[in-house]
């Protein structure tokens, strides 16, 4: 795996809740490339419960959504949004687990349309939760005056 070079790391005003190291209440996601996927290592924090010692539903969407995106940023290199996510939560993840690993990849792409699928493994490497994503992504044109995007490279490319 090689880890992604954040390409908005540095701008100013830049606080993603998901991604931004520095956003003081966000989640500090990193992204790494994985053949075809985009994966993040990610550890919970009893902060993000939603009951006892149970990561809360929405941080586990998020979590699938931000690395959705990632796949976007990295494998088509443009932004676009996110239209559709249905999220499926199959086992339930402790709080106090060690390391989630979150991986996504594209599906199917249709013009500006990419259906995308994302997956939350436990420590034990058992799948808690998925997800079908529908992002609708801009030209590179846009994506460079709207959301600010120059490209992005894995660590140790030119």
């Amino acid at each position: 795996m090689k880890k992604i070079i954040n390409p908005w790391e540095g701008i100013d005003g830049y606080m993603c809740y998901a991604c931004s190291p520095n956003n003081p209440n966000g989640l500090h996601m990193e992204f790494y490339e994985d053949g075809n996927d985009v994966v993040a290592l990610w550890k919970p924090t009893l902060y993000q419960q939603g009951w006892l010692d149970t990561l809360h539903g929405g941080i586990q969407s998020t979590l699938m959504d931000e690395v959705g995106g990632w796949v976007i940023v990295r494998k088509l290199q443009t932004t676009g949004v996110t239209s559709k996510l249905e999220a499926k939560f199959l086992k339930s993840i402790s709080t106090n687990e060690p390391l989630l690993t979150i991986r996504g990849r594209i599906k199917e792409q249709k013009r500006n349309a990419i259906f995308l699928e994302t997956e939350i493994f436990n420590s034990q490497n058992e799948l808690c939760a998925r997800a079908d994503l529908l992002y609708f992504v801009v030209s590179p044109e846009k994506a460079s005056e709207d959301f600010r995007f120059k490209g992005c490279k894995i660590e140790g490319e030119e």
